[in-house]
């Protein structure tokens, strides 16, 4: 952030300009522009997952109190992230384009660096996972090798024959026992016992194995979250070229910036993360008895049907845009079709209530699923949803204007909207959304979530942590 500062606030960082022409950026100056913010892109796909897992971390799962509290804990990180989204878009945004770019980056480096000495001030306080034992990587990648070693062996009538320590094996070394689920058994044979077994290679245990299953069922689900992470990029693309293209005007002297209007997602989620939280997750608590209110695929199924109502709105909405341009007969590029850009209202208030649904979910359910000692991947795959989501919207809109203009001659998502079909496009993705919806919940009913033992683990825990808090009450 410091050096990107520099390069927009330095005049020998920056392109000389005259009359607001400006010449072509060095060498130098873009080597060092790139070098910013490559290294700010690196910094934050090393930050986002590690700082999530970092603070879920914190509350321990074996008491309670702390278990409900880390539901809470996913659902106001999400409400802190929109929040900061917020504050970027209106006041940093507002700052750049009225005093300059050095002024807006600068508060926002001056934001991470007072973040970071907060953060670090609570270091002598944080909860520390300890870890013993081999490499995890290890671990993971030998159970596949065993179980194709394995692959001519029968497997056992009953799990309960396969290999697996004792449950102090597991405390002595600070993990935690899992189950074993009745899915994807062609790994179980990593854990077949054998009676002449080597000793440099004993076979997997049951826990280990059920480590990789939780890896495949999480891949699973990202994988069925690509076509819903692709609305985040409708959003700010689509959307806003759509916003242009109508009436903005508000007032004599206004006119709404297109772009603006995706400020309403933001605010959506604001005003209803708080109300799922306060009254929703209590409510369902009650009737379900479950300390989340609902299971965490069904919180993201909610979130991805409200996305495939928005498409329909978003449909509906294009359909009476080009029916006013073809009454009024607009052709331009550059045409105002009279229709106001708060039509498009609606649909953004729908996405940012399936957000509500969906960013919390996605990133508790992905840290909830990942194996004790992987937690980080958990949230790396939260994370990179967005980036795919991403990638795929613009492989999904390039492959369409490729097949449109092969069928037509014209694409349907050109430069000038008003001569476009927008309205196919949103269509599209209406039934893709319907369809990959269907595949999960089949995939959601057969969802086996993470099972481990619990009762011999909590009393170890809370008596280990009674006498660290007393040997540090008597220091």
């Amino acid at each position: 952030m410091g050096l990107l500062v520099l390069t927009t606030s330095l005049k020998c960082f920056r392109p000389t300009c005259t009359d607001g022409i400006c010449k072509e950026a060095s060498t130098v100056q873009l080597t060092l522009y790139y070098l910013s913010i490559y290294t700010i892109a690196i910094g934050s796909g090393v930050l986002k997952p590690n700082m999530s897992t970092f603070g879920a971390d914190q509350f321990d799962d074996f008491r309670p109190k702390e278990k409900v509290l880390k539901v809470s804990y996913f659902n106001w990180w999400s409400f802190n992230t929109a929040f900061g989204t917020l504050a970027a878009t209106l006041f940093v945004v507002y700052i750049q384009e009225r005093f300059g770019w050095g002024l807006g980056y600068g508060i926002s480096a001056v934001g991470f660096l007072v973040a970071s000495v907060t953060f670090f001030m609570g270091v002598p306080i944080y909860r520390h996972k300890s870890r013993k034992g081999k490499s995890h990587a290890k671990e993971f990648f030998s159970v596949p090798v065993v179980a194709f070693r394995n692959r001519k062996l029968q497997l056992p009538s009953s799990p309960s024959e396969l290999h697996e320590c004792e449950m102090q094996h597991y405390i002595d070394r600070g993990r935690r026992q899992i189950y074993h689920t009745p899915r994807f058994r062609f790994l179980d044979k990593a854990a077949i016992k054998q009676e002449k077994t080597d000793a440099s290679n004993p076979p997997c245990t049951v826990t280990q194995v059920e480590r990789n299953k939780l890896v495949l069922g999480m891949l699973g689900i990202w994988l069925l979250i690509i076509i819903p992470s692709n609305f985040w990029a409708v959003e700010v693309t689509a959307f806003v070229k759509q916003g242009t293209t109508m009436e903005r005007n508000l007032g004599p002297n206004f006119q709404i910036p297109a772009a603006s209007l995706w400020s309403f997602v933001v605010v959506t989620i604001l005003i209803c993360v708080p109300i799922y939280e306060c009254y929703f997750v209590p409510f369902m608590r009650r009737r379900t008895g479950l300390h989340r209110g609902i299971k965490m695929l069904h919180r993201i199924a909610i979130g991805v049907a409200i996305q495939i109502m928005a498409a329909a709105v978003m449909f509906a909405v294009e359909i009476r845009r080009m029916k006013v341009i073809r009454e009024k007969h607009i052709t331009g590029a550059k045409e105002v079709v009279p229709m106001s850009i708060f039509w498009l209202l609606p649909q953004h208030v729908l996405l940012g209530l399936a957000n509500t649904f969906l960013m919390a979910g996605l990133l508790e359910f992905f840290y909830d699923q990942s194996p004790e000692e992987m937690k980080v991947l958990g949230t790396a795959f939260y994370t990179s949803t967005i980036a795919v989501g991403k990638y795929s919207n613009s492989l999904l809109v390039f492959m369409i204007d490729k097949f449109s203009r092969k069928m037509s001659g014209k694409s349907w998502i050109g430069n000038n909207l008003n001569d476009c079909h927008l309205d196919y496009y949103y269509a599209l993705l209406f039934v893709i959304s319907a369809f990959n919806f269907a595949v999960f919940l089949w995939v959601q009913r057969g969802y086996i979530y993470k099972k481990e033992n619990t009762t011999e683990v909590n009393e170890f825990e809370i008596v280990r942590a009674e006498k660290t808090e007393s040997q540090v009450g008597k220091a």
